[in-house]
């Protein structure tokens, strides 16, 4: 249990700092959804004139919208994800019989953990998505959702379409989360392992995990905003009377959609925020995930580090 509070708190951390980016990368992966470029107006131009706008136009503190889903999310998903990784790591799943990280190991057990937390922080996710692209109609991108907070939009949801409406666009969430804690994980174990080899740092150095989180931040980042893009659309987008989605049937379909209209590009839409937004995000997260962790284990009821 503890290992799951370790990474819930950990992330929550990083996220009040980051969540301004999260609305400016949702913003942007928004603009111009299934349309050609140049066929439609850019409120956006580029992350800053994003800044501006959003702050201009809704204010300062729409810059935080979603900050309640955004803080539960991450507690969850990551408490899930990190702790059900380093439960793994403790097991020696990750490791061979000498200690050193497998890659393919680590690998395996960061998609895995990545997956479950995905699951079980889906519902929170979709109205943090929901709550972030909602706007003044003069700077509005994508569907425009009514929901006053994360509670009203949890009970609507639920109200109208039931505990799977709760779960629409799980599918597209779960690759996402999937594919950048594979990336996220595996690489920080490495780098950080490779680091510490090297012998420049001592032991226990604040460098180290920094260092190795700065590799992870940018492997991530490249991995995984193709899936980010499909996640977000799939989360916002409009629904029937069923709560079945209007613009996408499921994560294959908004690929092929996206790729059919928007071209190779569309996938990277707010790229430049996604490394805004999720290379601090990625940073701060493992080095506090990493200090707590050696500061449990400093007061003894540990037995392992990462």
């Amino acid at each position: 249990m503890t290992e799951f509070l370790i990474g819930g708190f950990s992330t929550c951390g990083a996220c009040v700092f980051t969540n301004p980016l999260e609305v400016v990368k949702t913003r942007m992966q928004l603009q111009g959804e299934l349309k050609s470029r140049g066929t439609y107006q850019r409120h956006y131009r580029n992350v800053f004139h994003a800044f501006f706008t959003i702050g201009r136009v809704d204010g300062l503190l729409a810059l935080q919208k979603g900050l309640v889903p955004a803080l539960w999310y991450q507690f969850f998903m990551n408490g899930v994800r990190l702790g059900t990784y380093q439960s793994l790591d403790n097991l020696g799943l990750t490791t061979d019989s000498s200690g050193n990280v497998v890659w393919w190991r680590s690998i395996m057990a960061g998609a895995a953990s990545g997956c479950a937390g995905a699951f079980v922080g889906s519902p929170i996710y979709m109205v943090k998505t929901q709550l972030q692209s909602r706007s003044a109609s003069t700077i509005a991108v994508g569907h425009q959702h009514t929901h006053a907070s994360m509670t009203q939009g949890l009970k609507g949801i639920y109200a109208e379409y039931g505990i799977m409406g709760l779960w629409r666009g799980v599918s597209g969430a779960m690759p996402r989360v999937t594919v950048g804690s594979a990336a996220q994980l595996s690489t920080f174990a490495i780098s950080k392992e490779k680091i510490q080899n090297l012998g420049i740092f001592p032991h226990n150095s604040f460098a180290v995990p920094m260092l190795g989180a700065m590799v992870s931040s940018v492997v991530v980042v490249t991995f995984m905003t193709p899936f980010d893009v499909v996640s977000t659309r799939l989360y916002n987008q409009p629904v029937d009377a069923r709560g079945k989605g209007t613009l996408y049937r499921g994560v294959w379909d908004c690929f092929k959609k996206i790729f059919h209209k928007e071209g190779v590009w569309g996938f990277y839409k707010g790229t430049a925020a996604s490394y805004f937004r999720l290379g601090p995000h990625t940073i701060l997260s493992l080095l506090f995930w990493d200090r707590f962790r050696e500061l449990y284990l400093h007061l003894g009821k540990g037995d392992s580090a990462v």
